[in-house]
């Protein structure tokens, strides 16, 4: 008699239904859907706008991501052009980020420091909310930093995975470092004063549009940047962001890695905003933290401080459907495109030699990140809906 696989054995069974034996119609664990969290990557810019570049999303099972908008202020064609582009190569594009530094983004420096252009850059971005809003964009995501210390960051090979590199931050670095001119020196009682007006102005814009934003924890949290005073570098501040302006519009992107480097328990942190519904959109990592605030590194998703799966089963049970990004992969030695580098000098994109130190976005460990989080979906699905 001809032995039978049990692999054959499920084959059979699912032509026999009438379905394929691979792809979501044959599942036989969960799949992302209407009501479940979705996975994305991102930013999508315009030379992965392409059929073969599209298709490395949908290959890591990706149908959502984060949109870049190109030029800014956002014109309403061009991101609706944009959204169809993705459309065709079977992605939905589900949030979208203002430009902060950089000649794009000078218009958010006269809003958080109340400068004489205010009414103008406040004009340009209730714009570019309407923009996003009509072209089905949900999730408009934006900073408020007075000054993003990101000079205290650096990257360094880690021995006890092979020497894959790591990024970490040492507030002692870089605590002393001046103020720069074009930015000058804040008070928290200023800034959030500017952070108010600011809100109270494009708020019901958002509502109208259908449009959540989303503003972003301070990242690094140090307590003094450039010898200013941080919005959104304590766990009070996030709950007292939500608090000035009550809409659901109005709410956080969720870190729970930057959670952790509060020193806080991010499940719980994630309970509290999810519960209210003040959740717009998930950065997923995990990081170790020697000093809160001031000393940790950020890791592998499977080997930090963060509970990730306590994190991915509170974000099922409260209903959480909009996007969830593995962020902040790290380095690996393989080749690869540079997505994201801190160097200035390195043009976007830039290919690194194998045996160059590796840049934190290789696209073999954006797969890995992919990959950890599913599992980390899947089981969160089966563990609290039992299906």
């Amino acid at each position: 008699m001809e032995r039978i696989s049990r692999r054959g054995m499920l084959a059979g069974a699912a032509a026999a239904a009438g379905v394929m034996a691979a792809g979501p119609a044959s599942a036989f664990l969960p799949v992302e859907g209407p009501d479940t969290p979705k996975l994305c990557l991102g930013v999508i810019v315009d030379d992965e706008m392409t059929e073969a570049g599209m298709r490395r999303y949908r290959q890591l099972g990706i149908s959502h991501v984060m949109v870049g908008g190109g030029a800014f202020p956002w014109q309403e064609a061009e991101l609706k052009r944009r959204v169809a582009v993705l459309k065709s190569g079977g992605l939905s594009a589900g949030d979208i980020g203002m430009p902060w530094v950089g000649a794009s983004g000078a218009y958010m420096r006269d809003i958080i420091y109340a400068r004489p252009g205010r009414a103008a850059a406040i004009a340009t971005v209730k714009q570019a909310i309407r923009a996003a809003g009509a072209a089905g964009i949900p999730v408009v995501e934006y900073n408020f930093y007075s000054h993003r210390l990101e000079e205290g960051y650096f990257d360094g090979p880690d021995p006890s995975r092979g020497g894959a590199v790591m990024e970490s931050f040492h507030y002692d670095r870089v605590k002393d470092l001046p103020p720069l001119p074009e930015e000058g020196v804040h008070k928290a009682d200023e800034l959030w004063a500017n952070l108010e007006y600011f809100l109270k102005e494009v708020v019901p814009v958002a509502e109208a549009a259908n449009v959540r934003l989303s503003l972003h924890p301070n990242d690094p949290p140090a307590p003094i940047s450039r010898g200013s005073q941080q919005v959104m570098a304590t766990l009070a501040d996030w709950k007292r962001l939500i608090a000035l302006v009550d809409s659901p519009s109005n709410g956080i992107t969720f870190d729970c890695g930057v959670t952790r480097e509060l020193g806080e328990d991010p499940v719980a942190v994630c309970r509290y905003f999810a519960e209210r519904d003040r959740i717009q959109h998930v950065h997923y990592r995990n990081v170790v933290v020697r000093t809160p605030r001031l000393d940790y590194t950020e890791v592998f998703p499977d080997n930090g401080m963060v509970n990730m799966f306590a994190v991915m089963k509170e974000l099922v049970r409260n209903r959480y459907t909009r996007l969830i990004i593995p962020e902040h992969a790290r380095g690996l030695n393989v080749n690869h495109v540079a997505e994201h580098v801190r160097d200035p000098s390195r043009e976007r994109g830039a290919r690194l030699a194998q045996d160059e130190d590796p840049n934190v976005n290789s696209h073999a460990a954006w797969a890995y990140h992919i990959a950890y989080a599913r599992a980390m979906l899947q089981a969160a699905l089966l563990d609290v809906r039992g299906a």
